[in-house]
């Protein structure tokens, strides 16, 4: 039998086919018979097969460098373009180029790209520049270290995380002004958590001692010639303590003993100190706590899964069911939830922080509750956050559970915690230990592009002073007072009820502020001027 012959077939654009003849096209695709080697040569040049698949491939190539050029235009270009985070004592300072995408139906690129921008620092970094007089009085200190030591101060403090890293940077400020060695703070434990994490647990004590050992002398116990007697304890500070006041009050009480014992530190040193003691403060919080490495280590692992498709936002959110007693607030899940918070309060009055004779309605009205879902994902997408935006959100589980973030989870599905990016067994050393579960919420929050918090508290608070001192980099403060009415507003349509958000919150995206027009407020909060400057 007679082999049939095999023709070879290739793919060809339309455009070109239109372009070449039937003839032309069939002289393509048939081989052509084996030229003699004499006439190879010639013969190559002399075939239309090849002349045409020359044609052919000219074109082609045209067509691609052509789409090529056109490709930027894409409707898919690549979403983001950053550059690699360095993590620094638990902050980062990242530098991003964003492209966004156009969204089918939402917000525009220009206002996604809006959303990621950062604030203008204005050229604000920071200054820890001491006086000669504080330079002076250091080398006394060390010198006195270095001989005979007849004061020791120790300090118990209380509360969550971020309320005892306050009560920490009072401590030194404190045996700053005192003279005085100041030993490694005790961390009470946790009523609510029952946490009994040392320092040691939650900190680099090394490092503490290290970048503090020129302002105050830091040892990690009592010496064994002051373990014999008991301590003097004071409990009496008043709020808004000075200097002057501590000096008076405290330096007699070190009597025989040299060991005076402080409690209840929390927001009772004056707020307005010295230029110096102000400093001192923002070396504590920004230099000298420092998370111990093996937080660090995760915290960093969890930002970096967090960042590797973009940049993203972080959210604290304060839902939990004891946050709901305390602020006199109801969480306007179903009317189960509300009476389970309302009976709770009724339990214990003692809970209620401030204002207890007003409504819940006037209290919301106010600004004096915390945001819940809903209003959180309202405010988001009116600021122009994309449906497409990572989203890590920390703290404690709330009241709920996932029931309680559905509103988010619905509209910005790629929501994270620590839970979520943790690979399996990465949190089992920390289990338990609600202080070291923080830290790491404290660290991936810290490093996001965005921050927000539903609604302040001590780990907001020190997370806008930290952000401030790392370069400004936002923070959104809900204008919950002035949006509010807004929100109970549904006759307002989409397009305007986000022009007048954006408008109540331009001013509030994390811009330098100045301490000065904030008296009474934290330096650790406000860095500047005292900690901060531009040279102007």
């Amino acid at each position: 039998m007679a082999k049939q012959k095999k023709q070879a077939y290739i793919s060809v654009p339309s455009q070109i086919i239109s372009s070449i003849s039937s003839s032309s096209l069939q002289s393509l695709l048939l081989s052509p018979k084996k030229a003699t080697t004499k006439n190879k040569k010639r013969l190559i040049w002399k075939t239309p097969k090849i002349w045409f698949l020359s044609l052919f491939l000219f074109t082609f190539t045209g067509m691609i460098l052509t789409w090529l050029k056109l490709a930027p235009f894409s409707p898919y270009p690549c979403p983001f373009s950053h550059q690699e985070s360095s993590f620094s004592s638990g902050f980062s300072q990242t530098s991003l180029v964003v492209e966004p995408r156009r969204e089918k139906g939402g917000r525009g690129g220009e206002e996604v790209k809006e959303f990621w921008k950062q604030p203008d620092g204005l050229g604000f970094k920071p200054c820890l520049d001491f006086s000669q007089d504080y330079k002076k009085t250091s080398e006394e200190i060390n010198n006195n270290v270095n001989g005979k030591t007849t004061k020791y101060l120790l300090i118990v403090v209380s509360g969550g995380l971020n309320q005892q890293r306050n009560q920490i940077v009072d401590a030194v400020v404190i045996a700053r002004v005192l003279g005085a060695v100041l030993v490694v703070p005790i961390l009470q434990v946790n009523v609510i958590w029952g946490d009994e994490s040392e320092f040691s647990d939650i900190f680099d004590l090394d490092h503490f001692k290290k970048v503090l050992a020129g302002d105050v002398h830091v040892v990690s116990s009592l010496p064994s010639t002051h373990l014999m007697w008991r301590p003097v304890e004071d409990k009496k500070m008043p709020p808004n303590a000075s200097p002057e006041w501590i000096r008076s009050h405290y330096l007699r009480k070190f009597r025989r003993d040299g060991v005076l014992l402080l409690r209840g530190l929390d927001s009772r040193l004056s707020k307005d100190l010295p230029s110096d003691l102000q400093k001192l403060r923002c070396k504590v919080a920004f230099h000298g706590l420092k998370f111990a490495p093996r937080i660090l280590e995760l915290g960093n692992k969890l930002t970096t899964r967090m960042r590797n498709k973009g940049p993203y936002i972080s959210l604290h959110l304060r839902m939990e069911k004891d946050v709901w007693v305390r602020t006199g607030c109801l969480p306007g899940l179903s009317n189960e939830y509300d009476e389970i918070v309302t009976n709770e309060r009724k339990l214990h009055p003692e809970l209620l922080t401030s204002k207890s004779n007003i409504s819940y309605n006037d209290r919301k009205l106010a600004g004096l509750c915390p945001l819940n879902a809903l209003e959180i994902t309202r405010l988001l997408k009116a600021l122009g956050a994309p449906k497409d935006a990572r989203i890590y959100w920390a703290g404690g589980n709330p009241l709920g559970g996932k029931e309680a973030l559905l509103p988010l989870s619905s509209e910005f599905p790629n929501l994270f915690n620590k839970e979520d990016l943790a690979e399996p067994g990465e949190l089992r050393p920390f289990e338990g230990r609600a202080s070291l579960m923080a830290a790491i919420d404290y660290i991936v929050a810290e490093n996001s592009d965005v921050f927000m918090a539903s609604h302040g508290g001590n780990m907001g608070h020190a997370i806008q002073g930290q952000r401030a001192y790392a370069g400004h980099k936002k923070f959104i403060t809900p204008n919950k007072r002035h949006m509010l009415p807004y929100f109970l507003n549904s006759s307002i349509p989409e397009d305007e009820f986000n022009r007048i958000i954006v408008d109540l919150h331009r001013e509030s995206m994390g811009q330098p502020e100045v301490r000065m027009s904030k008296i009474g407020r934290d330096v650790t909060k406000f860095p500047i001027p005292e900690c901060m400057c531009n040279g102007s």
